[in-house]
């Protein structure tokens, strides 16, 4: 297809290649229209020799943001940057950090750069390049992967993220600075050691260890080492910045904590080696002038609330040494980004939203599969499964030489998406190895290949998992199709930004799952459409986070009356709970830590909670990977199917005793689902509102015993129920928060409903609230659990809980308590217009019911919503 085409072609051609009957699948289409640059002059303070590089890079003007972002950074403003998806978001920090390391490498002779010396700001505009400022990764669904998505509980943040951050590195440092002057290392970009770049490093010039130090914080090793990349680039003389993750050698992490100035490292670094090291780190952290945390919207739940405390722990130990060093924070569009950094960080930042970077013209289609002649659970209609809809449309479009990109949830999904896609093409006679698959998991080798493939035009389409945003800059694509929607409005538009990122006009697409969210969205364009994006949902004091924390802190130097301020309101009850349990001793200047373990490894930055159970291959004794010890019963159950690296592996037994789960290769052709029946105890209302005489909504900590009983099986390319297999696995107690409502007995008659329908109505109930929460709060309908009872013995009346599934609650449910009238008259909606007639996946039916998703009344539902919902 000419690439001069516009997008509404570009649909309209879409739509005829699968007949009548696909235009019923194109629900709505959004027209959002183009958006012109703002520039703005260089700083007078940046370095003349660094604007000199990014211009020879490609960026002749910077944009407006990137400018008032500086600015801030410059006079001592801790900043957190919220724009869009290729805004370039990382000149922000850049220009301040890289000019003041250069003011030091030249004596201070730069930082302040003198009246008349500023660089000249005539000439070409900046068309939309980049390159060397964007941070090169937008992670759309870093954190919103999830264990639901159609094929497979593999999750893109629970695996493929982890990986990148603390696995296997594809290189060891990576270095960013001086090179080797040789054609062939010039050519491929290849490293040097720390200490070859050092003898490098001196012939441009004499390094002081008394200058400033930057440490820049990414969620993945990959985004790290692509902003390495970048200031690589940049071929600037200073010392080399370099990588610092877990697999940097002994004589590297010497090298760069005596000589490193721009370190690239990640938070779980920083918990687990620098700060119990910091005596090592003094020199390093005393210098400290700015910190970075990049990608910073992807802190959210309990994961966000670890780095918050890692956080506050660095700020404690740079104030022991001497240094106050300056936040920059770089941010996905969010609401309230500056309250979101001021919770992670634990500072007052200043917030810069305006984007002033240019972006296309975008078509967004919103995309319904349609019903099959299948039927799921209890007879109930089934969609074609979004993957298979988006291996058809990826096909299509290859086919008509549309540059494309399909976003797929799980790495199963994505692979398979590229399979059926390539075979479908073939089907037509297209050329079927135009579209391959792209994951984390791949060799380093593997994934740049891909990259250059599809810039070249080699490759027209891709497959892939949010590991292409980890990291990757590829501009020039036509149209991004997304196979459900990916957790948040935040993600949905970075996703759909990887499109018309070079000016030109682009199509995007969301297909629906069959889900109640989905389902929801495609149907109620408004609430995707002219409304903000989510705000970032953590919870700092979370009891169950922070006293690991403290307990590190306590190990890197006592724990003081100054220090519990930093750490939050409730820390002084915390740390006396410590003491008393024999966690902490109490000395007289101060708490201490005086046990022999680490106190460093009693918090998992990405778990869950409990002991690790630990995934080894019963044929070969390989460990493959870890499973939190809160989770592994509905992950690693006997049974389960189990993704590792791409490839499918079958649970053969689970050991909760030895911490063991046994598996072997094996690809059986389907996903897992685990069922679970659960009972709640509420421990504390902590507070409620009484919406009429009827109804009441309340919100605070329980107590969720839970019991794996058993798996669905489904096929993996029709998401039809294959079958259901029974277990008998102990129970589990997790203390968390939730929110529920009840309703009167009158409440009840107002609603039209009989005793035998209360239980399958307030059910329905909770099933849909579950699934349409992520709407209004950071999380996915996997991160939640819920109980119904028709009369629930805490309560005495007909009762729904929506609870969080993470130890001490994520700040899901407080968030499902302030938005609760939205959130539930969205559920009301979403169960109404769906066009089954008892009840089906896209409504009330949840995979994870514990009960076989009985008993289930969809009128009731409805019925029952309605009179929660009715004014006083």
């Amino acid at each position: 297809m000419p690439r001069s085409r516009t997008a509404e072609e570009i649909l309209r051609r879409l739509v005829f290649l699968g007949g009548p009957s696909r235009a019923e699948s194109a629900v709505h289409v959004e027209h959002i229209e183009a958006r012109e640059p703002r520039y703005a002059d260089w700083p007078e303070w940046a370095d003349p020799l660094l604007i000199e590089r990014l211009r020879a890079n490609g960026v002749e003007r910077p944009w407006s943001h990137q400018v008032e972002a500086a600015e801030l950074l410059h006079a001592g403003h801790h900043t957190v940057l919220a724009t869009g998806t290729a805004s370039g978001k990382s000149a922000g920090y850049l220009l301040p950090a890289l000019t003041r390391l250069l003011a030091d490498a030249n004596g201070g002779a730069n930082y302040a750069t003198p009246a008349g010396s500023r660089v000249s700001t005539t000439g070409a505009d900046n068309s939309g390049t980049d390159a060397g400022m964007s941070t090169g990764a937008d992670m759309g669904s870093s954190a919103d992967g999830a264990s639901g998505a159609d094929f497979g509980t593999d999750t893109e943040t629970d695996t493929d993220t982890r990986a990148l951050a603390v696995g296997t590195r594809e290189s060891t440092a990576t270095v960013a600075g001086p090179r080797e002057p040789t054609a062939s290392a010039s050519a491929a970009g290849a490293r040097q050691s720390p200490v070859s770049a050092r003898r490098d490093s001196s012939s441009r010039g004499s390094f002081s260890r008394g200058g400033a130090t930057v440490l820049y914080l990414a969620p993945t090793k990959a985004l790290a080492a692509d902003q390495a990349r970048r200031l690589r680039e940049l071929d600037l003389p200073l010392p080399p910045a370099v990588c610092l993750d877990g697999d940097t050698g002994y004589e590297e992490r010497r090298w760069i904590r005596e000589h490193g100035a721009f370190v690239l490292s990640n938070p779980d670094m920083l918990h687990y080696s620098v700060l119990p090291d910091h005596r090592r780190w003094a020199s390093f952290l005393r210098r400290l002038t700015y910190v970075v945390i990049d990608e910073c919207h992807g802190y959210r739940g309990v994961f966000g609330a670890h780095v918050a405390s890692v956080i506050r722990r660095l700020r404690r130990l740079c104030a022991h040494y001497g240094a106050d060093p300056v936040f920059a924070l770089a941010s996905a569009t969010t609401a309230d980004p500056g309250a979101t950094a001021a919770r992670l960080t634990g500072l007052q930042v200043a917030e810069v939203t305006e984007d002033g970077s240019p972006h296309g013209r975008v078509l967004f289609a919103l995309w319904e599969p349609p019903l099959t002649d299948g039927r799921g659970e209890l007879g109930a209609p089934t969609r074609r499964t979004a993957v298979a809809e988006t291996a058809t449309l990826l096909a299509d479009l290859a086919g008509e030489q549309v540059r494309t990109v399909a976003f797929v949830r799980s790495r199963r999904g994505a692979e398979l998406v590229s399979v059926m896609a390539r075979e479908d093409l073939a089907r037509s006679g297209g050329a079927g190895e135009k579209i391959a698959a792209y994951r984390a998991g791949y060799l380093r080798e593997e994934r740049r290949a891909l990259e250059a493939a599809l810039q070249s035009g080699r490759l027209t389409a891709i497959a892939a998992t949010n590991a292409l945003e980890l990291g990757v800059d590829i501009a020039g694509l036509d149209a991004v199709l997304l196979a459900g929607y990916p957790g948040t409005r935040a993600s949905l538009w970075q996703q759909a930004g990887r499109a018309g990122r070079g000016g030109q006009e682009a199509l995007a697409v969301l297909i629906a799952r069959d889900d109640p969210l989905d389902t929801y969205l495609v149907h109620h364009p408004e609430a995707l459409f002219g409304k903000p994006v989510e705000a970032t949902v953590f919870d700092p004091g979370n009891p169950y986070v922070l006293w690991g924390h403290l307990c590190a802190a306590a190990a890197e130097l006592p724990l003081r009356e100054k220090d519990m301020e930093l750490f939050g309101p409730g820390t002084h009850a915390l740390v006396s709970e410590l003491g008393n349990s024999g966690w902490l001793r109490r000395r007289a200047d101060g708490w201490f830590w005086t046990r022999p373990e680490r106190a460093a490894d009693l918090s998992d930055l990405r778990g869950m909670g409990g002991e690790p159970i630990r995934i080894i291959e019963a044929d070969t004794g390989r460990l493959l990977g870890m499973a939190d010890g809160g989770s592994a019963a509905g992950a690693v159950h006997p049974g389960a199917v189990y993704l590792h690296q791409g490839e499918s592996y079958l649970v053969r037994e689970l050991d909760l005793d030895a911490a063991i789960a046994l598996v072997e290769a094996k690809d059986p052709g389907y996903a897992t689902y685990a069922r679970e029946v659960a009972q709640v105890r509420i421990v504390r209302e902590e507070r409620a509102e009484d919406w009429n005489s009827h109804c009441r909504i309340a919100c605070g900590t329980v107590a969720v015993t839970s019991q794996v009983v058993g798996y669905l099986k489904r096929d993996s390319r029709t998401g039809q129920v294959l079958g259901e297999e029974p277990l008998d696995l102990p129970e589990h107690t997790l203390t968390t928060k939730a929110v529920w409502w009840t309703v009167t007995p009158a409440g009840l008659e107002d609603a039209l409903l009989a005793a035998p329908d209360i239980p399958g109505a307030a059910h329905a109930a909770e099933h849909a609230s579950i699934g349409l929460l992520p709407l209004f709060a950071d999380c996915d309908r996997w991160d939640l659990g819920g109980l119904s009872a028709a009369e629930h013995p805490d309560t005495g009346l007909a009762t729904v809980f929506v609870h969080d599934g993470l130890p001490g609650g994520a700040g899901f449910a407080e968030r499902g308590f302030a938005k609760a009238r939205d959130w539930l008259t969205a559920t009301k909606d979403a169960i109404k217009a769906c066009e089954c007639r008892t009840g089906c996946p896209s409504c009330v039916q949840s995979p994870k019911c514990g009960n076989g998703n009985e008993p289930l009344d969809k009128t009731g539902a409805i019925r029952l919503l309605e009179v929660l919902l009715k004014p006083s």
